[in-house]
């Protein structure tokens, strides 16, 4: 028997006052001085006569699970979603302001938290915004399909290396209404938002604004979401000509545009099956070195830095030595909080981590919790039981550092230097994420 399904879109600025602290780079304190673009957050929510379920995207760098854990059981509480049925996601710009634990050193030493006001301006935010989705819901067909934008129009790629592995599928998750209108679209790319660089003081969604404006005058009145693939070592340090917002926009209207032809030629469904499965996984945790080892590793680190620093002119090779340098100072962070025994918000709130898969119709989406590296989501899409699978990042929390590959640990870096988790944990992750995508495959 066919069921209708019901859809609900809306979208509210969450944008910071002015002075509150943007996130993305915290060793470069920046206290903004005023809005360059709004941040949103955005809601699409359906029910099929039987599952519920909504869809929330933000522009910020990350949002803890802690948090979200407290916003699902409101929006729960005021209409029909249960709470295990909400995926709560963040784009992952670096020129939003904090919403969850810090991991540097300068924040863990001064007891430095996300601003109090704005966080409880957020929670209130984001419950309105399920909420008006929800109660203005209608009749919806529903597609779900991917194009392609990759390095070969210089949109971005492998920030370790750029000739390694990079993910161009740009997917799109819409919903139409009975005069066939796109009312609202998830877009998802892996790519990080870093055009605008720690020497910016303004507020601003980064590419993926660039990809609403887009949106917007292609398919004017459409809500856009935009949630972050695994791009925990996805960026555009090796394909941009400058750290700014003309790059920005450059990159999210090509991005924009692949996305606008992919809603123009997909299939929309007008009785898609809902599902929704999840699960905890206890991540693996690495050994932590002694404190006098991390204190090595930092000035190894800071002296190699200012080596580079003398002897290159190479913007990106001095970036890649300080991010060497700010990784084992983070580590020393975490060494130095737990020799003293105090709480770590990030492993605290973070654990233990959450594999939620939202099915719509014969498509899955996988939500993982935190900074994950493309292989990792690139697996799960390839063991996944269908044509039509793609994970986002950052959903439901963040972790306690990157998910990194056991190779990235070999060669070392920053991410593997900011990170409290194991190489076995990725793989954790994918386990269980294609576990539950093979449940989700029986009938």
């Amino acid at each position: 028997m066919n069921r209708t399904l019901t859809a609900g879109v809306s979208l509210v600025d969450i944008s910071p006052g002015p002075g509150i602290e943007l996130a993305g780079y915290p060793h470069h304190p920046r206290h903004n001085k005023g809005i360059h673009d709004p941040l949103y957050a955005g809601c699409i929510c359906m029910d099929d006569g039987t599952t519920r379920i909504a869809l929330v995207c933000m522009d910020l760098l990350m949002y803890s699970r802690k948090e979200v854990l407290a916003v699902r059981q409101e929006i729960s509480r005021r209409t029909a979603i249960p709470a295990g049925n909400i995926m709560i996601t963040c784009s992952h710009t670096h020129s939003g302001p904090w919403a969850s634990g810090r991991l540097d050193l300068e924040a863990l030493e001064q007891g430095l938290e996300p601003d109090p006001g704005f966080m409880e301006d957020l929670r209130r935010k984001l419950v309105s915004l399920v909420t008006e989705a929800w109660e203005n819901r209608f009749e919806a067909t529903v597609g779900v399909e991917k194009g392609f934008c990759g390095r070969e129009r210089g949109v971005g790629g492998n920030r370790r290396n750029p000739n390694e592995i990079a993910d161009p599928e740009v997917w799109v998750v819409a919903v139409r209404d009975s005069a066939k209108k796109v009312r609202g679209c998830m877009v998802r790319y892996a790519l990080h938002p870093t055009f605008l660089h720690s020497d910016s003081f303004l507020v601003s969604a980064d590419y993926p604004g660039c990809i609403r404006k887009c949106l917007a005058e292609s398919h004017p009145g459409t809500v856009m979401l935009f949630a972050q693939g695994c791009s925990g070592n996805q960026s555009p340090r090796y394909f941009r000509s400058g750290k700014t917002y003309d790059e920005a926009l450059r990159v999210g209207y090509e991005i924009g545009r692949e996305a606008s032809r992919v809603l123009d030629t997909m299939e929309y469904a007008p009785d898609a099956r809902l599902m929704v499965r999840s699960t905890q996984v206890d991540i693996e945790l690495r050994a932590l070195p002694s404190v006098e080892e991390a204190r090595q590793a930092v000035a190894v680190t800071r002296a190699h830095w200012e080596k580079v620093k003398s002897e290159s002119t190479v913007e990106r090779d001095i970036w890649n030595a300080e991010l060497r340098f700010l990784g084992a100072e983070d580590l020393l962070a975490y060494v130095l909080v737990d020799d003293r025994g105090d709480a770590l918000s990030l492993r605290q709130d973070e654990v233990p981590v959450e594999v939620q898969v939202i099915g719509i119709g014969d498509s899955r989406i996988v939500g993982l919790q935190g900074e994950i590296f493309v292989e990792f989501g690139m697996t799960i899409q390839y063991r996944a039981p269908f044509d039509k699978a793609f994970v986002i990042s950052l959903a439901n929390g963040c972790l306690p550092g990157y998910a990194c590959t056991t190779r990235a640990y070999a060669q070392g870096g920053y991410e593997t230097g900011a990170s409290l988790l194991t190489g076995r944990s990725g793989d954790q992750l994918v386990d269980a994420a294609v576990r539950l995508l093979r449940e989700s495959a029986q009938p």
